[in-house]
């Protein structure tokens, strides 16, 4: 499809000022389509159309600014999504107090639209589904008669890097119908490299298996971590020592706190559809969870035993590096548990605006614990005992020797 043809597509992003709705908009409007980004929340709304970013994305503003310029608009108006002939809907699924998927948002959202879809209209899945969510929308649509194509097109960028890799990274397209599937396949094309189709179960599963993959990186370092710190070892030095011109190594994942709003959630959401017997997940979950309460022993163990009395500071709170999310952040995890146990704590974010300074920070605590390692923390010089999991501030050196 051309830039003049994508213009004759009116397209309408549900959740369009997020994480996930807003990058994929922009390039949508930047392709030449006409694109209105629906979001109940109002002062996102606002932000987005005064040209601001709501959130960290790399080079957001300025390609917000531009796609403006080409007519993407933000509203809080669900009716205006009426007219558009592409509707993209981003509700994700969480899961509930069992760790199973908690699918009553996304069909709330699907059942309040429903009323505006016109025949014809392509209705495109874009969050994390749950495994048979595709197919119980199918049938639903089917069985109340309502004429649209469905398809599910999963999100698969790193968040805060979402406008590089939409252009870079190839788009799973699924449909059960070949006319949705060329539909959107079509569409994509006009902002993605490639196009990989899989069946609607196969892109869910792809979706979660990708996630969970990443989870289990992260848990089996940990691991190693925890095995290593509790019995007296330093572990960030064997993982140097295991990289050091190792090839196979190469891969190898640092420590450091797993979380989010993607990768816990959607590894319990495979467990749960394969009856709660994804047990490696579990495993990764009960590691990388708890790895909070493994730096807060080290920090108890830094005097000797008790925080009472001892002023705990923090660097950095929000859930991963060089981005301004707190959700599913551990960092708060260490904090609550670090007041439980008597510390007095203070915090230092460069994204979160409520942050103490750096400065009254490093001088008020009597020790710190690097909780995120955002770029600004990896030149620090402290002289106060650190916590460091991620290997930023704390680098032994390993002892090298020259062979033949």
């Amino acid at each position: 499809m051309s830039e003049s043809s994508l213009a004759q597509r009116k397209v309408a992003i549900i959740g369009g000022c997020g994480h996930v709705g807003l990058p994929l908009g922009i390039k949508f409007a930047l392709a030449g389509a006409r694109t209105i980004l629906v979001d109940i929340d109002k002062p996102a709304v606002e932000k987005v159309n005064s040209g601001t970013c709501p959130f960290v994305e790399a080079d957001g503003d300025a390609q917000l600014r531009e796609a403006l310029k080409h007519g993407l608009r933000a509203t809080h108006e669900p009716q205006e999504a009426r007219t558009a002939d592409v509707i993209v809907m981003v509700t994700g699924t969480p899961v509930d107090e069992h760790l199973d998927p908690k699918l009553s948002d996304l069909l709330q959202v699907f059942d309040a639209y429903e009323g505006i879809f016109a025949p014809g209209t392509l209705v495109i899945m874009r969050s994390t589904l749950f495994p048979g969510t595709m197919k119980h929308l199918y049938e639903r649509i089917k069985s109340r008669g309502i004429d649209i194509r469905l398809a599910f097109c999963p999100e698969r960028v790193s968040e805060g890097e979402a406008l590089h890799e939409i252009d870079t990274l190839p788009q799973i397209v699924s449909a059960f119908e070949d006319d949705a599937f060329e539909a959107a396949r079509e569409l994509f094309s006009n902002i993605a490299p490639s196009i990989i189709r899989l069946s609607p179960l196969e892109a869910e599963l792809s979706k979660l298996m990708a996630n969970s993959w990443r989870y289990l990186e992260f848990a089996i370092a940990n691991q190693f971590y925890v095995i290593a710190e509790e019995n007296g070892v330093d572990f960030l030095k064997i993982y140097k020592a295991i990289r050091h011109d190792y090839p196979r190594a190469k891969g190898y994942k640092a420590p450091g706190f797993a979380a989010g709003p993607c990768l816990f959630k959607d590894t319990m959401q495979l467990a749960s559809y394969f009856d709660h017997q994804f047990y490696l997940g579990h495993s990764a979950m009960l590691v990388n969870e708890g790895l909070a309460s493994v730096v807060v022993r080290k920090a108890q163990a830094t005097f000797g035993g008790s925080l009472w009395g001892q002023t705990v500071g923090l660097l950095g709170m929000t859930f991963k590096a060089n981005s301004d999310d707190t959700r599913e952040s551990l960092s708060f995890k260490v904090l609550k548990t670090l007041k439980f146990h008597g510390a007095t704590t203070i915090w230092h974010d460069p994204y979160l605006p409520e942050s103490a300074t750096l400065p009254e920070v490093l001088e008020k605590s009597d020790l710190l614990i690097l909780c995120t390692p955002h770029r600004e923390y990896h030149e620090l010089d402290v002289q106060t005992p650190i916590v460091d999991v991620w290997g930023v501030l704390h680098k032994p050196e390993l002892e090298i020797f020259p062979g033949t």
